[in-house]
C-alpha cells in the first residue's frame, strides 16, 4: 500500500490517536481540531487510501512551532518524546489536491485533501520521499 512520510507532530495532528470515540472525532474534525490537509511543494493526482508514516526526524524548533500553532487552534500536543517516529502511525484517504483551501491547516503551495484519517498500531519502517510502498497487513475496514 502507498505511504506518505510526514514529520511529527503533524502526523499526530492528522491521525489524532487521542480521539477514540467516533462522535468525538467527528466533532473535532468539524471544529478544525484534526489536520485535514497535508501541505506539499508538489501536486499529486493520486486519490485513495494512504498510510501515514511519521518521519524519524523532528527538531525541537519544529516541535515548538507546531506546538504553538496547535495551541492557537485549541489542541495540546503530546510531549516531544511521546510522539512515535520512524514508522506507520495511521491511515487516511487523499480525496483531492488543491492550490488553495479554507482549512486552517493549509499553508503550502499544494494541499493534499485528507478524509477518514485514523490511527493504526505503530509499525516501525524507514520512510522515503514522495509516495512509497509498505506492506501493512492489519488495515481497518
Amino acid at each position: 500500500m502507498k505511504a506518505l512520510s510526514i514529520r511529527q507532530p503533524w502526523a499526530w495532528l492528522i491521525v489524532r490517536p487521542d480521539l477514540t470515540d467516533p462522535a468525538e472525532r467527528a466533532a473535532a474534525l468539524a471544529a478544525g481540531h484534526i489536520k485535514d490537509i497535508e501541505n506539499r511543494s508538489w501536486p499529486t493526482h493520486f486519490r485513495g487510501r494512504v498510510l501515514i508514516h511519521a518521519g524519524k526526524g523532528m527538531t525541537g524548533a519544529e516541535y515548538t512551532d507546531a506546538y504553538h500553532f496547535a495551541l492557537e487552534v485549541g489542541i495540546k500536543l503530546p510531549l516531544f518524546n511521546e510522539l512515535e517516529r520512524g514508522g506507520i502511525v495511521g491511515i487516511a484517504t487523499i480525496t483531492g489536491c488543491s492550490g488553495d483551501s479554507p482549512s486552517p491547516w493549509f499553508f503550502g503551495r499544494y494541499g493534499f485533501d485528507l478524509a477518514d484519517a485514523k490511527p493504526l498500531p505503530f509499525l516501525p519502517c524507514k520512510g522515503q520521499l514522495g509516495f512509497f510502498q509498505v506492506d501493512y497487513r492489519e488495515l481497518p475496514a
